[in-house]
């Protein structure tokens, strides 16, 4: 593993004490008031980002409009092109943008580089993306006609992600906007506003290469208010949003207000189902590391365990050895599997629903307190916690961001387990571990899992990019990444040519002229 200072890292990345927020792609817009960037690993100051202000923000969208009607006019496998180039260079500095993501979200450097290496592969399938483009013909009922669709680009896109994949889930739909003829404005987390100067940064030299018009990809920075900018406005007609199930119901209602789309990713309560057949060492390395990675803090995160009764008291016993084997700690340290929580905020947050599930009558397997000591300095340490819980509890049906893994006894067969997974409200990520071929297939079904992601004899957490990423029911609905997800990017259009040489008109109607 390479080894970082925090100043190298933001020092290879052009990254500053103080750092303009705004960008079109060319100029650097500055701002007296800012925002600060701390890093959970020891709650140093690492920055501090000027936010946008509202006039600033007009200019971003008014180069942003200008460039669209530019790129949308050039082919789409040129288009591909470009995206090559920016996946070659985050080829060339992915040791310094992952190091950057731990530093500042406080993932391990492993999956920081991982979250990279999501923005590499998304740029190759995207480069061949540009060539398949598709639309369909259709017979006509006419004669001497020919119907298409094709596919057009949409505009200007606006992008809103979260803290916890401060850059791959931007560069999955920066990636598919820009090969589909849009232009970007990204809004990055507060919590994690350098990551985002630090892509703009290595894009803007990818478009002065190439003379590319000012406004292709820019930036905007400062709390939710910007958001909210972007969410109403109507030279935006597509609105990615990832976060909250909260966050969720305010963007959609705002976008859908104004006719627009959007595209969100919300809240996950991620179950296994664990049967009688199952293999335990793939059963626990699944939920170990989809409980605890990163800290709990994905949207994919295991939340729960649904565990047959044959197989409870073993599953349990080795989940809990396992967890004694976690080292917690720096995560640019690579021999630590876990890193902090992202703020002060959210420990609480971890704190206050242990003690609440207790109350519901959650009795405590392992870990749950707060680390305090030398080791962890000032930053936000907590030990993943086992909880033996009820579905129907309160808290166990809410989403915390954090590593608190509930176990959750079945009896009877799988159609109890399916049962008691989908009885929650968020539908994003699923896993059964299982060896009876029927048990699958039937999780797979139209009768099993209701989540937007099902896998067998995986964990919940973890997505490759061919596959169109996003669940169903409060997880929103929306698709982002692999498969047909580019259609989102692109506004349908049906066609119908005349090459004869009269013009028949619907239901037999006949003029005499």
């Amino acid at each position: 593993m390479e080894t970082f200072t925090p100043s190298q890292i933001l020092n290879s990345l052009g990254l500053k004490s103080k750092n303009h927020g705004t960008s079109t792609g060319k100029t650097w817009m500055e701002n007296t008031e800012s925002i600060s960037s701390f890093s959970p690993i020891d709650n140093l100051l690492l920055g501090h980002v000027s936010i946008t202000t509202k006039e600033q923000y007009e200019t971003v969208v008014s180069f942003a409009q200008s460039a669209y009607k530019e790129l949308r006019s050039i082919p789409a496998p040129k288009r591909g092109k470009l995206i090559r180039q920016f996946g070659n260079a985050l080829r060339d500095q992915k040791a310094e943008l992952g190091a950057l993501v731990s530093l500042e979200m406080g993932k391990s450097y492993q999956e920081g580089l991982g979250e990279v290496q999501e923005m590499i592969d998304i740029c190759d399938f995207a480069v061949g993306l540009s060539r398949q483009l598709y639309g369909l013909t259709i017979k006509s009922e006419r004669g001497n006609h020919h119907m298409m669709e094709q596919w057009h680009p949409l505009g200007v896109v606006g992008v809103i992600s979260a803290f916890n994949f401060p850059v791959a889930v931007w560069a999955w739909n920066f990636a598919l906007a820009i090969v589909c003829g849009n232009t970007v404005i990204w809004k990055g987390s507060e919590k994690t506003p350098l990551c985002a100067i630090a892509c703009q940064n290595i894009w803007n030299k990818v478009a002065a290469n190439n003379k590319l018009p000012e406004g292709i990809s820019s930036i905007v920075s400062g709390d939710y208010s910007r958001g909210e900018w972007m969410t109403h406005d109507e030279r935006l007609p597509l609105i990615s949003a990832t976060g909250s199930t909260r966050m969720g119901r305010i963007v959609g209602a705002q976008v859908a207000s104004r006719f627009g789309k959007s595209i969100l990713e919300l809240g996950g309560n991620n179950a296994i189902i664990i049967t009688p057949t199952c293999d335990l060492k793939m059963t626990v390395t699944g939920a170990l590391f989809g409980a605890v990675g990163t800290c709990g803090q994905r949207c994919t995160s295991t939340r729960r365990l649904i565990i047959h009764e044959s197989v409870y008291n073993k599953v349990k016993k080795a989940l809990i050895e396992a967890y004694g084997q976690i080292k917690i700690g720096n995560p640019l340290d690579e021999n630590n599997h876990v890193g902090p929580l992202i703020d002060r905020d959210a420990v609480n947050a971890f704190l206050a629903t242990i003690e609440n599930v207790k109350k519901e009558g959650g009795v405590v397997l392992y870990g749950g307190g707060l680390l305090v000591d030398g080791i962890y300095n000032e930053g936000f340490y907590v030990e993943p916690c086992i909880i033996e819980v009820l579905n129907s509890y309160k808290n166990v049906q809410k989403e915390t961001f954090a590593p608190i893994l509930y176990l959750i006894k079945y009896t009877g067969d799988i159609e109890n387990a399916i049962a008691i997974q989908n009885d929650v409200k968020q539908g994003l990520s699923s896993a059964i571990m299982t060896s009876d071929v029927r048990e699958a297939h039937l999780f797979l079904s139209e009768c099993g899992s209701d989540c937007g992601i099902a896998n067998v004899n995986i964990g919940t957490s973890g997505a490759e990019i061919g596959g169109a990423f996003g669940g169903e029911k409060e997880t929103g609905g929306g698709r982002e990444s692999g498969s047909d997800a580019w259609k989102a990017y692109m506004r349908r259009q049906t066609n119908t040519l005349n090459y004869g040489k009269d013009l028949p008109l619907a239901q037999g109607i006949e003029f005499n002229i």
